[in-house]
């Protein structure tokens, strides 16, 4: 019979076994690591004083029973016959002889019980130190996924990405920490001049002449484009990075015969080394290799990232200070995946949680002020222009959203984090909001805002999901937030009415979802004024192997659901179409790089159109 400290061992290496599988394959929850190295801790010396001191053999008792029957004659005096001449029976006479051995054997070796379990085996030397390490290299692995990442501090990084591009200029974000290399300057060029119009040589367009550690030694340089045309541009730097971009096809226009059709990508949610492999990088994303073997076919003009572009707390919260937020953003630029799928793309984001802290809903008070010094760094300096305040044509002040037209679609891109009330408030509570009042007021203002002709699209990028439909943690999304988010969609219902479609982009719940919003039956809204929401994420990280989206009414009407996969995303484009002035949008969902489903969605027809046209419309003509 095992001892005690055998069956210590043995349930503290399967708890270890489990815990280190969940960690490493499936999700990074801090708590793990201290579990498991707090598990080893109990499971060594048990397992030694187990192998030392449970007995080797085992004593074997084994009893043979012997029964052996005989018959007993005993003839009476008058020869066996009795009175009414029957024979008298014969006697039947029972021995039991019982024979007990005691021996002393081997214990079986059970080769697949002692590797399964972890369990010291003391018959065998090599299988107990095999099981043993097991153990240790799976707890070597979690303390290789914890600390390793950490000690990549990065500080030296010199990179160079793309940041927004419009049909005037572009704006790259440039760090260098090394003086010696200043001041950085940029060159761009024509890819393939058209001669004799176009100019195939290199011309500068400007420079950063110093960084310092104020913004983590980065800058933004904005770089004038000379040609009215749809072009594609080289750019080197003088800190030898070099890149190429594509501007927009013009407001209006989906596309261009030569160029194709207006695409572009849009997810969430990034952690390295997850499911994590010991041959990896320390700062890999395996979800960027999916990425990076798409983009080609694509086609894409940017990157819509839709926040969750570092986990500040994951897989542990080192530290409250702005270097620990600024190593975060610094590794995700260090990846050796980074210049596949950033290079030469231009990435546009919006904030959500984990760039501050999980679930964040304290608008602006704790770590907030501290969080958001590397996001303003990094993201919003290269961003597209701030929103404009309704009813003006500058935005507000202090803004932290934006604003864009390109193309076919005009963007808004919302802050769910910095002005939010506190979620756990009632979700129908009327005053509760997620985007503040004055935030509120310039989004509905874009709503209602008519868009020039050929532009058919508001696409609305949301961190968070507008459906209620995911029923865990439903007060961090809309789901929470009601009395706002009908609001909300009365007035995308109303632009949908004037023919120009509304399509919500979202991420954060590492799963993806197809959902519609249709009018009320017999509103004041047709049923074209469909709202539509595609949710996609992560691009690399955890999901739920358990569902976790369920229509329950008609309001938000499932479409399509798909949870499994560590990397999805999807690809957007839209084509204007030649009759009828209305426009498609289709969309493609990528999972672990392979298309896994799509939908195209038509705009409404124009009704102002029919009707003789907007001002807005015929101003432009």
């Amino acid at each position: 019979m095992a001892t005690t400290q055998t069956k210590v061992a043995t349930a503290s290496s399967i708890a270890l076994r489990a815990l280190s599988y969940f960690f490493l394959r499936w999700a990074l929850l801090p708590i793990i690591p201290t579990l498991v190295f707090t598990l080893f801790a109990v499971y060594v010396p048990s397992f030694i004083w187990g192998y030392l001191n449970d007995p080797e053999y085992v004593i074997v008792d084994e009893i043979d029973v012997a029964v052996t029957e005989t018959i007993k004659e005993d003839s009476p005096d008058d020869g066996g016959v009795i009175e009414d001449g029957h024979s008298e029976p014969n006697v039947v006479v029972g021995k039991v002889a019982i024979q007990e051995t005691i021996s002393v054997e081997d214990k079986p070796l059970k080769p697949l019980r002692t590797l399964l379990t972890g369990a010291p085996n003391p018959r065998s030397l090599a299988l107990s130190a095999l099981t043993l390490l097991l153990n240790g290299l799976l707890v070597g692995f979690v303390a290789d996924r914890l600390y390793q990442e950490h000690r990549y501090t990065v500080n030296d990084l010199s990179f160079v990405r793309l940041g927004y591009v419009s049909e005037n200029d572009a704006k790259l974000l440039i760090r260098e920490p090394d003086q010696a290399k200043m001041p950085v300057t940029v060159e761009i060029r024509i890819k393939d001049p058209q001669p004799p119009f176009d100019n195939p040589l290199w011309q500068s367009a400007g420079g950063v002449r110093w960084t310092n550690n104020e913004t983590d030694y980065t800058a933004v340089l904005t770089v004038p484009l000379r040609h009215s045309k749809r072009r594609t541009y080289e750019w080197r730097t003088s800190n030898n990075h070099t890149g190429e971009f594509t501007t927009p096809a013009p407001v209006g226009h989906a596309d261009e015969t030569r160029e194709g059709p207006f695409t572009f990508i849009s997810t969430s949610c990034i952690v390295s080394r997850l499911p994590y492999n010991p041959l990896d990088h320390p700062l890999s994303i395996p979800g960027m290799h999916h990425l990076a073997n798409v983009l080609p076919s694509l086609g894409a003009q940017f990157m819509l990232f839709l926040g969750d572009f570092i986990y500040v707390d994951v897989p542990r919260w080192w530290g409250k200070n702005v270097e620990d937020y600024r190593q975060k953003y610094r590794q995700v630029y260090a990846s050796p995946e980074w210049q596949a799928v950033g290079q030469n793309l231009s990435w546009i984001h919006v904030i959500d949680d984990h760039e501050i802290a999980n679930d964040w809903s304290a608008n602006s008070t704790g770590v907030y002020k501290t969080a958001v010094d590397p996001y303003r760094h990094y993201h919003v300096a290269a961003n597209p222009p701030l929103a404009k305040k309704a009813g003006a044509s500058v935005a507000r002040s202090g803004a932290t959203y934006f604003e864009f037209t390109q193309g076919p679609a005009s963007f808004f891109l919302l802050d769910a984090r910095s002005y939010r009330s506190s979620n756990k408030l009632p979700a129908s509570q009327e005053n509760k909001t997620m985007l503040g009042p004055e935030q509120l007021e310039d989004f509905i203002a874009f709503l209602n805002r008519p868009e020039p002709k050929g532009v058919n699209w508001k696409i609305v990028a949301s961190s968070v999901p507008f459906t209620k439909n995911w029923r865990v943690n439903t007060r961090d999304t809309w789901g929470g937030f009601l009395s706002e988010r009908r609001q909300i969609l009365e007035a995308m219902w109303d632009a949908a009415s004037r023919g120009v479609g509304v399509v919500v982009l979202s991420g954060d719940r590492h799963e993806f979802a197809a959902t519609k919003f249709p009018p009320p039956i017999d509103s004041k809204w047709p049923e074209t004024a469909t709202v539509w929401e595609f949710s996609a994420s992560p691009l690399s990280q955890f999901y739920s192997p358990i569902p976790s989206y369920r229509q329950t009414d008609s309001e938000d009407v499932k479409i399509k659901y798909i949870n499994k996969g560590n990397s999805k995303f999807g690809a957007i484009t839209i084509e204007n179409l030649e009759e009828g002035g209305q426009s498609s949008l289709k969309y493609r969902l990528f999972v672990d790089g392979v298309e896994a489903w799509n939908t195209v969605v038509l705009s409404p027809p124009n009704t102002e159109e029919k009707s003789g046209g907007s001002f807005w419309s015929k101003l432009i003509g």
